[in-house]
């Protein structure tokens, strides 16, 4: 005579159930998404986003705007550093570190130089913009962390 499932069995049963099949699933998403292309897509997000604020900075190849100098000296007032070099320094890493990152070339020192500047923003300029911060942190510490992943310059001269 067959008994019928206690109570306590049946959801003890149907959390397992429910746990394996989450553990294949992320199994086979696992194999298809690997730590390569999870440090391709890093690289490229960091350096899009990068890239277009350095862009908005300068006029031609990386001639830095007088805008972009008076936002230094109003909104981005840093302690310290003139504004007129700190448009220039930005500007410049924001065009630099971004190519560098997006060719995998010299990737996990891109991502911290990035991950600093980063940093910067987020105590002197934006402090109530962590969530976005942090969302940038997140992927430039993958880099820094795994590598720039097999496609990569990194990679392919044997660069750790």
């Amino acid at each position: 005579m067959m008994r019928a499932p206690t109570i306590e069995a049946t959801p003890r049963n149907a959390i397992a159930h429910l746990r394996d099949a989450w553990n294949g699933l992320a199994a086979r998403i696992g194999t298809l998404v690997d730590d390569g292309a999870l440090a391709l897509v890093a690289r490229i997000a960091i350096a899009a986003i990068f890239l277009q604020s350095g862009r908005t900075k300068v006029e031609g190849f990386l001639a830095v705007t007088p805008s972009a100098v008076e936002l230094f000296r109003t909104e981005y007032r840093l302690p310290v550093v003139p504004p007129d070099v700190a448009a220039h320094l930005a500007a410049w890493s924001e065009h630099l570190f971004p190519v560098l990152l997006a060719l995998g070339l010299f990737s996990r020192l891109s991502a911290l130089a990035l991950l600093g500047m980063t940093a910067v923003i987020q105590v002197f300029v934006y402090p109530d913009a962590w969530p976005t911060h942090l969302s940038w942190a997140g992927l430039m510490l993958v880099v820094i962390a795994r590598g720039a992943g097999l496609l990569s310059l990194d990679r392919t001269l044997g660069i750790r």
